[in-house]
């Protein structure tokens, strides 16, 4: 029986979402097929090369082991170790350096900078949010008007400053590999994790695509997480593509069980790679 070693933190709580009984249940179903170990990365050095296949899953947010994080990633590298996801992708795994690339490129997202030296390119409006740039779950994050912010001579490169959007909701669109999977939104704004399942559409994909193709990640789970703004535009807020979490569990069965199927025949691609 092959084996694979489940990286996730029983233990995180956040609001609004279950990581712990996500992870209990995919594991549940994995465990059929495989040896299946849990561990944090924080204790995983000593299995990684026991385990036909990594999967990095709920752990939080990195940045409050980053070090530990960054010499599990230099590990797989120099090791060869098979993981999913893969560590190649360009998003949210290294950072939210990326928000302000896509900006650059025209691409559909929430106008962002890093620096106040290229404010110029945000649209004027009545509020900004800043961010640090390697952060998650929205620590950090504070709403300030443009006088606030020009006191506070954001030049290091470490935040990111972005307009405050008046938006109609969330939406978040799941993928494995390149497969688009569901989505799901929050119909009320001020209720982020109490989701539905989206009614989506042909474009809706479309503009989800454009970021799966864009990041070229060799394999994994991807969450798109936009934003609807009141003249209609879809706009992105975030490309999960390290340990997005799946409100798996709010689903309905037929789509928990072929997402499952899936994540399956995914991994066992990802063992003979």
């Amino acid at each position: 029986m092959k084996k694979i070693l489940y990286l996730t933190d029983l233990a995180y709580r956040a609001k609004g979402r279950n990581y712990c009984e996500e992870d209990i249940y995919i594991t549940s179903r994995l465990k059929d097929q495989y040896g299946v170990a849990l561990c944090h990365p924080k204790c995983s050095e000593s299995f990684e090369k026991d385990a036909d296949l990594i999967v990095f899953r709920n752990t939080g947010g990195v940045s409050g082991f980053k070090e530990i994080y960054d010499s599990f990633v230099l590990r797989v590298k120099e090791n060869d170790l098979k993981t999913f996801n893969s560590f190649d992708g360009k998003a949210d795994m290294k950072g939210k350096q990326y928000l302000p690339e896509l900006t650059r490129l025209n691409y559909p997202v929430i106008p962002t900078v890093d620096t106040m030296d290229d404010f110029s390119i945000l649209p004027d409006t009545a509020r900004y949010v800043i961010k640090p740039k390697d952060g998650a779950d929205s620590i950090g994050l504070e709403f300030l008007t443009r006088a606030e912010l020009e006191s506070r001579q954001l030049t290091d490169g470490t935040m990111l400053i972005q307009p405050a959007v008046d938006l109609e909701y969330e939406v978040s669109f799941y993928f494995i590999n390149d497969k688009f999977e569901y989505a799901l939104y929050a119909p009320d704004k001020r209720k982020r994790w109490e989701l539905k399942a989206y009614p989506y559409t042909d474009e809706d994909i479309a503009f989800a695509k454009r970021f799966i193709e864009w990041n070229t990640i060799t394999r994994g789970i991807q969450r798109v997480d936009a934003c609807r703004t009141k003249d209609g535009r879809l706009l992105l807020v975030e490309l999960e593509d390290l340990n997005p979490y799946l409100s798996l569990l709010e689903v309905d069965e037929q789509t928990r069980e072929r997402f499952m199927q899936d994540f399956i025949s995914a991994i066992e691609e990802s063992m003979i790679r």
